[in-house]
């Protein structure tokens, strides 16, 4: 299927698109620049609508990333690690991801880790106690949680509930 170039549109068309665009949700740079390239505007005008998002603080980089954190954090359940490697993939500066990272307390991260690590082993069925503490060790990483949390926490489980492991 071909897809429909859009007709052109005036700068200020696209202005009033991107308004409604960044106001519906909060939006990093790429997503914006590449929803202008979609709508046919390059260059200048491309810049200078961008220029113009900030300045009205349609769009506003460090905010973008604290709530993307915390949405990741307390709806889909993602550790540290892979919030972070998202922010890069859309070129946050290191500095809205370090920012972003401290919208989650450390006591409510080990909690949400401890509870999915319990939710995780109700939903397994693995007699063996070794694989079973691996499979809940890899579930945890694959979510973006460290390592050296992960073992932790585990074996905390471990001491202080014998149907961890």
């Amino acid at each position: 299927m071909n897809k429909k170039r859009p007709k052109t549109i005036t700068q200020e068309e696209a202005l009033r698109r991107l308004q409604r665009y960044c106001a519906y949700q909060d939006r990093c740079h790429q997503e914006v620049r590449s929803k202008l390239l979609d709508l046919g505007i390059y260059g200048m005008e491309l810049e200078e609508i961008i220029v113009e998002l900030i300045s009205d603080n349609f769009l506003n980089e460090e905010r973008f990333a604290c709530s993307y954190a915390r949405g990741k954090f307390r709806i889909k359940r993602w550790g540290r690690i892979r919030i972070r490697q998202e922010l890069k993939k859309r070129q946050i500066s290191d500095y809205c991801i370090k920012k972003a990272m401290q919208e989650i307390e450390e006591e409510t991260y080990r909690k949400a880790l401890i509870d999915l690590l319990i939710y995780k082993k109700g939903l397994l069925k693995e007699p063996n106690e070794y694989q079973l503490r691996n499979k809940l060790a890899q579930y945890a990483f694959n979510k973006g949680f460290e390592s050296k949390l992960v073992w932790e926490v585990l074996k905390n489980l471990n001491s202080s509930d014998e149907s961890i492991s």
